[in-house]
């Protein structure tokens, strides 16, 4: 089965999103229940400054009865009310993070207010196409309603070359209203995080998904698509990789650990192949399973010239990932580091109540 589909589903008021690529899951976004009041990656509030770190310039603020980290706090005192963004998932028992600097995102474009400018992906490389771009972001900003005082910049997005001006513009219009009706001195809520489908239309769509389908016209859709048994195996901390191998992918307080097992192959190179395959799977393994934070991989044993491979395999997988990964390093006992940003929920959570 060649081809992206999206999936779209509704449960216990939920929505569900999953993106099938060459029939295999390779996206999973769930709604959390609705009373869920866990700060999300990417809402904007209204906040009301607790207390201040001077000497780190960071505060800790009121999230509605929720206490955030603000990292950009310089010039705010107690009691100062500010709009803050949520920029990850908070550790276990840490407060979320938060910053000023706001990032309004939609399809085709991102709003930056207090940093202006035009700028266009860098994925988007003609440039007569890039020009164009910037005529219409130009345009839009110069339509756009906004406060007096707003220093407004614009990204183009790689998914708007080629689409039609007015699709960006309204694009960009919508986000500049968004940005108009965002009220620092509300307290809470201002602007929630997208919703799964939403999610879905704005990030799913390089290249267009061949096909969108919702499972009101088609009850049994997600299991069609095998959707609910490949989740179920993802409740396992085993992913079966090419050619037998395996690896363990296990959530722990302190970090993801992984380890890659070569499987029932013991032939010359069995390592080298079960380690590129990790390597090429694991972003996956960790978008679907909604983990982030410090990873670190113990590969089968592999010498210091082989590493450059691994590493290159693993930096084409992430080149593909939505979630941004760097890589730390190799550990002086032979793990791989990584650092991954918390953007989502841990699978395991969210799956509860469905």
């Amino acid at each position: 089965m060649r081809g992206r589909v999206v999936l779209l589903d509704e449960r216990n008021d939920r929505r569900i999103a999953a993106l099938i690529a060459d029939g295999r899951l390779d996206d999973l976004l769930i709604d959390p229940p609705a009373n869920d009041a866990t700060p999300r990656p990417g809402a904007i509030y209204a906040i009301k400054v607790e207390r201040t770190i001077p000497n780190l310039g960071a505060a800790f603020a009121n999230l509605n009865g929720v206490s955030g980290y603000l990292k950009d706090a310089k010039g705010l005192k107690p009691g100062d009310a500010a709009l803050a963004q949520v920029t990850a998932h908070a550790e276990p028992g840490k407060a979320p993070p938060l910053t000023r600097r706001l990032t309004l995102k939609s399809r085709y474009a991102l709003l930056t207010p207090d940093a202006p400018g035009i700028n266009v992906a860098r994925s988007v490389r003609d440039s007569d196409e890039k020009a164009r771009l910037r005529a219409i972001a130009e345009d839009a900003l110069e339509e756009a309603v906004l406060p007096p005082d707003a220093r407004i910049g614009v990204v183009l997005r790689s998914a708007a070359a080629e689409v039609e001006p007015d699709a960006v513009m309204d694009d960009i219009l919508e986000l500049a209203v968004a940005f108009s009706g965002l009220d620092a001195s509300r307290q809470g809520l201002v602007r929630p995080a997208a919703d799964a489908w939403s999610e879905a239309w704005r990030e799913w769509n390089d290249p267009e998904p061949d096909q969108v389908l919702r499972s009101d016209d088609d009850p049994g859709l997600f299991d069609h698509y095998g959707v609910w048994d490949q989740v179920e195996r993802l409740k396992s901390p085993r992913a079966d990789l090419k050619g037998g191998a395996w690896m363990s992918v296990e959530p722990t307080r302190a970090m993801v650990t992984v380890d890659v097992n070569t499987g029932e192959d013991f032939g010359k190179g069995a390592a080298l192949k079960a380690n590129l395959a990790a390597a090429a799977e694991l972003p996956r393994q960790l978008r679907l399973r909604g983990l982030g934070g410090i990873v670190t991989v113990d590969f089968a044993p592999a010498s210091k010239r082989e590493r450059p491979q691994i590493e290159a395999a693993l930096r084409r997988a992430l080149a593909a990932d939505p979630v941004q990964t760097d890589i730390a390093g190799w550990t002086p006992l032979g793990q791989l580091q990584l650092q991954r940003k918390r953007e989502r929920r841990p699978l395991t959570e969210l799956l509860e109540g469905l």
